[in-house]
């Protein structure tokens, strides 16, 4: 049997109207899309119109400083994927979710009701929650360090899916006979009991179309990759250079290995910001236009909470010194943190031009060209070891989105790197992943030692 050639996997991070942080700015963005369900229920439908497999939303449980200079994420991201699982039919529908600021039970039953509601589209994207300043809107007095976060998010994953495998595929009998409904002996309680949950079970939700909702998570840290090849199917990174790009590939690959599951099973996807213009100088001139609306005030706030000290107004024409910082010190983000120390170390960039360099992307990879350019990045990355497929970031929406769909999807189709029509009607189908078994089947269908 002739194997089928590799192919792109795409995913579209959509956020409000726009990644870049001046995006609102430009004269033909609606602001009041941050909000609006028809706004998201077109970007859901170009993308799928584009044949990609999933979009996705970002979760942020605590409002951001110096929201005065942009839009923030307003709406709750699993309410919003779940209302345009009845817009779209085709496209994966990827929610952020912490497991620092939920519980297994609940977050579990969520998730098996959105891929039954979508017919097995449901993704999760697992994240500990970054941000200290949640705590204090969840009623805790401190943020669990990050070791602490990661042994909760560990069992958290341990619970949620015995909790998906505790319906058995066939458990629902529908005898209106017998009389009998569901067969017990095919619902299983997890009596699980840890260092951090005590969960009886069963899950209340039968087993979904998918088994378990895809899992996605961003892994960059040590932390997070190790993490990350243990549990997730598919993988957010940061990686602005290709030869990064390689190297995290590498590594994290090796890492699913040992882990004993299948890296091709495993799909990386560098995050992408791509400036499109029908040629190159139309391309840079849109992101000197969005560079010209930035405002420095916010891209200082956020720069501050990466590296772990003030950076202010006074710093915009010099480098930042990092002498005799802790790079092991509790940043905002560690990975993004030592990114930023390299960008800075690389290419010897003033303040004023790594806060240009973040507004588009905060670290990941931004590319300004043509549709063909774009495509021959994507190849590159994709042929050369570096990526599966990218998780898009559209620096304006719904214009950045519209480009891709229209001018360089269709260059990837010719060049035969992407799908020109869905073959499946599941996320998993989109990516090309099994079904995951019940445990609780396997345990029952193995032979009796």
């Amino acid at each position: 049997m002739a194997t089928l050639p590799r192919q792109l996997h795409l995913n579209a991070f959509l956020r409000n109207i726009g990644q870049h942080e001046a995006a609102w700015r430009l004269p033909e963005t609606r602001i009041a899309g941050i909000t609006d369900i028809d706004h998201y229920i077109d970007l859901a439908r170009t993308a799928e119109r584009g044949k990609l497999d999933a979009i996705f939303f970002a979760d942020h449980p605590v409002l951001k400083g110096k929201t005065e200079f942009r839009p923030f994420d307003a709406l709750d991201p699993f309410t919003l994927v779940t209302a345009l699982s009845g817009a779209t039919s085709q496209i994966g529908l990827v929610s952020t979710a912490s497991t620092t600021y939920n519980d297994p039970y609940s977050l579990a039953r969520r998730f098996a009701t959105l891929d039954h509601v979508s017919k097995g589209r449901a993704g999760w994207n697992i994240v500990t929650t970054a941000n200290a300043d949640a705590a204090a809107n969840f009623g805790y007095p401190n943020h669990p360090d990050p070791d602490h976060r990661y042994r909760r998010a560990d069992e958290f994953l341990q619970v949620t899916q015995k909790l998906w495998d505790s319906w058995e595929d066939d458990a629902i009998v529908g005898d209106k006979d017998a009389p009998r409904f569901v067969d017990p002996d095919k619902i299983h309680r997890i009596d699980h009991v840890g260092e951090h949950f005590s969960v009886a079970g069963p899950l209340e939700v039968p087993r979904s179309p998918q088994g378990r909702p895809v899992l996605f998570q961003a892994g960059s840290s040590e932390p997070g990759k190790d993490f990350a090849t243990k549990y997730a199917e598919a993988i957010f990174t940061a990686q602005p250079t290709l030869e990064e790009g390689r190297d995290f590939y590498t590594d994290v690959k090796a890492r699913i290995r040992r882990h004993g599951r299948n890296p091709d099973e495993v799909h990386i996807l560098p995050g992408l910001s791509a400036i499109i213009g029908g040629t190159e100088a139309e391309a840079h001139a849109l992101q000197r236009q969005l560079e010209d609306l930035t405002v420095p005030d916010y891209g200082l706030e956020q720069l501050s909470s990466i590296v772990g000290f003030p950076v202010t107004h006074d710093d915009l024409d010099r480098r930042l010194d990092f002498t005799d910082r802790q790079d092991t010190g509790t940043h905002f983000i560690k990975s993004r943190y030592a990114l930023v120390k390299r960008m800075v170390h690389n290419e010897k960039l003033t303040v004023r031009e790594l806060l240009l360099r973040l507004s588009g992307g905060r670290g990941h990879r931004v590319f300004a060209g043509t549709p063909e350019q774009v495509a021959d990045t994507i190849e590159e990355w994709f042929t050369t070891g570096a990526a599966d497929g990218f998780n898009l970031i559209p620096p304006a929406l719904p214009s950045s989105l519209s480009a891709f769909v229209d001018h360089v999807v269709p260059e990837l189709q010719r060049r035969g790197l992407f799908r020109t029509e869905y073959t499946g009607s599941t996320l998993r189908g989109h990516l090309g992943l099994n079904r995951p078994a019940s445990r609780f089947t396997t345990a029952a269908s193995a032979p009796a030692c």
